[in-house]
C-alpha cells in the first residue's frame, strides 16, 4: 500500500476527518484512482474498526468518530466514482420505527453498511410503512433495516412487516431488524429475514445479501 492510503487508513482510524479529507484529496492529485482509495484505504479500516467494535476492543464512540471520517472522504470520492460509472454493490434503506425516536443504533449500522459500499439512504426516526416502501421503491433498494429500541416499539416491526405482506410487496425486499430488545426470536416470530445483534454483523450481512441478489 502507498504511504498516502496508509495515512489515510490510520487518519480515518482514529477519526480524524479533516485529515482524511485532505489526504484522500492529495491522492486523487497523486493520480490514485478513486476506486482503489475507497477500497484499499477507506473500506478496509472501516472494516478492522468493525472487527475491533465486535470484539469489544472500541466502543460506540470511537466508531462514530471514524465513521465522521469516513463520511469526509466520501464526499469527496463520491462525485468522482459515480464519474466513472463505478456503483454501491447495493442500496438499503434504513430507519427506527414509528413511536420511536432513538438513532444512535441506526446510525452505527448506517455507516458501517456505508463502510461495507452499500449505498445507505437513512429514512430517520418514527419511520411508516408508506416512508420504507416509498424510499425503498424509488431507491431500488434491496434491504430495509429497522430498528427498535424499545420493546413497546419494537411490535411496530411486526405490523410494518404484516402491512408489507397485505400490499404483496413483502418478498421484493431482504428485511433485517435489530435494536436493544430484539432477538432472534422475535425475529422469527415477525417474519422479518435477519436479526443482528451488533452494526459489524449488520454489514456482513448486508453485504452478503447483495452479492447473493
Amino acid at each position: 500500500m502507498s504511504i498516502i492510503l496508509e495515512e489515510i487508513s490510520e487518519a480515518l482510524k482514529k477519526g480524524k476527518a479533516k485529515t482524511v479529507k485532505e489526504k484522500v484529496q492529495q491522492a486523487i492529485d497523486e493520480g490514485i484512482p478513486p476506486k482503489t482509495i475507497l477500497d484499499d484505504a477507506m473500506l478496509k479500516s472501516m472494516g478492522e474498526i468493525g472487527v475491533k467494535f465486535k470484539a469489544n476492543e472500541i466502543f460506540v464512540p470511537e466508531v462514530l468518530v471514524a465513521a465522521r471520517a469516513l463520511n469526509a472522504g466520501l464526499a469527496i470520492l463520491e462525485p468522482l466514482l459515480a464519474a466513472q460509472g463505478i456503483e454501491p454493490i447495493g442500496t438499503a434503506v434504513i430507519g427506527t420505527v414509528r413511536g420511536d425516536l432513538h438513532d444512535i443504533g441506526k446510525n452505527l449500522v448506517a455507516m458501517m453498511l456505508r463502510g461495507a459500499g452499500l449505498e445507505v439512504i437513512d429514512a430517520g426516526v418514527d419511520v411508516s410503512t408508506d416512508k420504507f416502501l416509498e424510499l425503498a421503491e424509488q431507491n431500488n433498494a434491496q434491504i430495509i433495516c429497522m430498528s427498535s429500541l424499545l420493546t413497546t416499539t419494537m411490535e411496530a416491526t411486526g405490523e410494518i412487516i404484516k402491512e408489507m405482506e397485505d400490499r404483496g410487496v413483502r418478498n421484493k425486499y431482504k428485511i433485517m431488524i435489530g435494536g436493544a430488545p430484539v432477538t432472534a426470536e422475535f425475529a422469527k416470530k415477525v417474519n422479518a429475514d435477519y436479526y443482528t445483534p451488533d452494526a459489524a454483523t449488520a454489514a456482513e450481512v448486508a453485504k452478503e445479501i447483495v452479492s447473493s441478489h
